[in-house]
């Protein structure tokens, strides 16, 4: 019985030891290569520290030593902790004082040699229930939560997605997020079960996005997980429109609602290709629902974020007077998910972990956990969910309950409009659009009559040249609150 994930690579690595499994700024990287470097890791933390299920720091940068350091981590029965080598200070020095690692691996040689038969040992003592990695979120408030995440959730989150998705070992991924964001783990572990390659593309290609479709070309990637918000800078950049690479031949997507128009671009140059909206927060594994586009959509639709992966129930319930129960069809509701990806909980906060994690409110006759994601969703006629806002989206203004990611994805189908959010300001009962793109505010002002009812129309409109990003290249809309409310995100 499989108990680790680190087995998918060793099986991997035996079987095709001179694939070339990584390839970064340095050259290519083959399993046989990376496999030995993570036994020397492994075999070094167990001699020099003894330990096993403890967190092990790993320093991430956009290269190979990166997921050695990972998976050498693992080789010694141990769980990894990414740290993003750009994070400011003061949020490192939180979240290692929360932490308190073994140690931090900064992506240095380590000169023993690798000892197979002890680390084999070490994680016979591994359940497929002990976390294999820790993501560090920013919380609510903007403190950072660390989230447990089994063998056991990943396991299942890597036979679901290779078996729903075809991967192979001709699989070549061009990965785009940052090891210390989990939406990397959909080029990371397919790849460690199947044999497949990823090119971990340099981040300076996002800059100049006509290098970014030639690599892509030219290395005959074929498969994208990418953030939403690099899928629509490439196609608001035009070089989709000089130069289409035809390799590609699946493109999945996630971290922020997929909007039509930039979608339709991508599917205007490469009509082949198959396109998945997919959905998770870090709490549920990676993915814990799916949307294959299967049909044209307007400008102005959204986008579903479709049904729950395998193994996975997903439950929208509404809340009157204190007690959940299940909202209708087409009523909006909190998304709850109950099933194999859900997480552990956050380390070192059993109470924050008792509030987001909770007795499936359907249930009183056994102990039924799901996770509550505080996002607002709704079915739809097809069967499909569709995302409307977090849970603090859903306002009230001049009378009316909204939910801003409605007006969002009107605002973001505008000719004009690269990205687009909405935001609220109480203190004025305000709308405030904060956008970037070439479109011009009074023209917005006079379309946004033909998508919406008046009390859904912004109030203000901010241009920017370009939408401040988080760490997790998400659109930031704590800074943007801060900044144009006068106020922090709830």
């Amino acid at each position: 019985m499989q108990t680790s994930i680190f087995d998918y690579f060793e099986r991997t690595a035996k079987r095709l030891p001179d694939k070339v499994f990584l390839v970064d700024e340095s050259g290519s990287h083959s399993f046989a290569e990376v496999y030995s470097r993570a036994l020397c890791i492994g075999t070094y933390l167990a001699f020099r520290f003894g330990r096993i299920n403890s967190p092990v720091a790993v320093q991430t940068g956009r290269n190979a030593a990166c997921i050695a350091g990972f998976l050498g981590v693992l080789a010694s029965g141990n769980y990894y902790v990414p740290l993003d080598e750009k994070m400011p200070q003061a949020r490192r020095s939180r979240i290692l004082e929360s932490l308190d690692p073994v140690t931090i691996l900064d992506g240095r040689e380590c000169c023993i040699a690798g000892d197979e038969a002890l680390l084999r040992e070490r994680r016979r003592r591994v359940l497929d229930v002990d976390p294999a990695y820790v993501f560090y979120t920013s919380g609510s408030t903007g403190e950072p939560k660390g989230i447990a995440v089994s063998h056991r959730n990943l396991m299942d989150f890597t036979e679901w997605y290779t078996a729903e998705f075809g991967s192979s070992e001709n699989d070549i991924c061009g990965n785009q997020p940052p090891f210390y964001f989990d939406a990397s783990g959909r080029d990371l572990f397919p790849c460690l079960k199947t044999g497949g390659t990823i090119h971990i593309l340099p981040q300076k290609l996002f800059m100049f996005p006509m290098e970014l479709v030639k690599y892509l070309d030219e290395n005959k990637i074929n498969t994208l997980n990418w953030a939403t918000s690099a899928f629509v800078m490439l196609a608001n950049s035009g070089a989709l429109e000089r130069l289409a690479p035809g390799s590609i031949k699946r493109v999945v997507l996630g971290g922020e609602a997929l909007p039509a128009k930039q979608l339709n671009i991508w599917r205007a140059a490469l009509p082949e290709a198959e396109y998945i909206n997919v959905y998770g927060p870090t709490e549920t594994t990676v993915d814990c629902c799916f949307y294959r586009v299967d049909r044209d959509f307007a400008d102005d639709e959204p986008i579903p974020i479709g049904k729950a992966c395998r193994n996975m129930e997903l439950l929208v319930l509404k809340e009157e007077d204190g007690i959940l129960t299940e909202a209708a069809p087409g009523e909006p509701g909190e998304l709850f998910v109950r099933g194999s990806g859900v997480s552990d909980g956050y380390m070192d906060d059993f109470e924050k972990s008792s509030r987001a994690f909770i007795q499936n409110p359907l249930n009183s006759r056994y102990f039924d956990r799901v996770y509550r994601t505080g996002d607002i969703v709704k079915l739809g006629t097809d069967g499909n969910l569709y995302f409307l806002s977090r849970s603090d989206g859903q306002i009230k203004h001049m009378g009316y309950r909204i939910e801003l990611g409605e007006i969002e994805t009107a605002l973001n189908s505008m000719e004009g409009v690269e990205a687009a959010i909405c935001l609220h300001r109480a203190k004025d009962d305000r709308l405030i659009c904060a956008y970037s793109g070439s479109a011009d505010k009074k023209q917005m002002a006079v379309d946004i009559r033909g998508l919406l009812p008046r009390y859904m129309h912004p109030n203000i409109y901010v241009n920017y040249e370009a939408l401040p990003k988080n760490a997790n290249g998400k659109i930031d809309r704590a800074m943007l609150k801060k900044e144009l409310c006068d106020e922090a995100e709830d």
